[in-house]
């Protein structure tokens, strides 16, 4: 299956630096209820982005400019944590967030989050406390991701380096998910089902 490959992307980053921010607050749970995805970025954030009758919260991050048109967050420890909710990730593509930039992830969210295109990079401590501060600020808060360079590239010209696995890598600058990977390997795959059958010919 295809998705928008990520190469070199360029976006303001929005801090959002609370340690274990849960799938709960991210999508809550009353926006599970439709047969199909739309809809969901409404929900991101919900209980943060809205106030009780129903209009922006202007404290928070995400209503105000520049960061109200965020490609990237700037989160802290753990997010992700809680629930295995797939919708969070669904969620935050569809408001336009094509990375999460933290220390650690959710294991479950974490690969949600590669299964559905979206880049998550994981710094030191030291380095997502300066990176945060820098995209606090509205005149430095435009960044650039270089996924190839594997570089994070701020607006004075610093770089900072990420790692990344491989097989990750290629399949977001492919805009491959895990079936799209796997079908790169097809001529291998059906060759390994002529010899496998030949072998035994009692499977057919």
């Amino acid at each position: 299956m295809s998705m928008e490959p990520f190469k070199y992307v360029e976006g303001y980053a929005a801090p959002m630096l609370a340690a274990n921010v849960d799938t709960d607050v991210i999508m809550p749970k009353q926006f599970l209820k439709g047969i199909d995805r739309s809809g969901l970025d409404r929900g991101v954030f919900f209980d943060l982005r809205f106030l009780l009758d129903g209009k922006p919260n202007p404290d928070f991050v995400l209503n105000q400019d520049p960061w109200n048109t965020s490609t990237f967050l700037v989160v802290g420890p753990n997010f992700g944590c809680g629930s295995s909710r797939e919708h969070a990730v669904w969620g935050l593509k569809q408001l336009g967030i094509r990375a999460l930039i933290g220390t650690t992830f959710a294991g479950i969210f974490y690969d949600n989050c590669q299964r559905n295109g979206v880049l998550t990079i994981q710094l030191s401590p030291a380095e997502l406390k300066e990176l945060g501060q820098v995209v606090s600020e509205r005149g430095s808060a435009c960044i650039a991701i270089d996924l190839e360079a594997q570089h994070i590239l701020l607006v004075d010209g610093r770089a900072i380096e990420f790692k990344i696995d491989a097989l990750r890598k290629q399949a977001l600058m492919l805009g491959l998910d895990a079936i799209g990977t796997t079908l790169q390997r097809s001529d291998d795959i059906r060759a390994f089902e002529a010899r496998h059958l030949q072998s035994n010919p009692w499977l057919v």
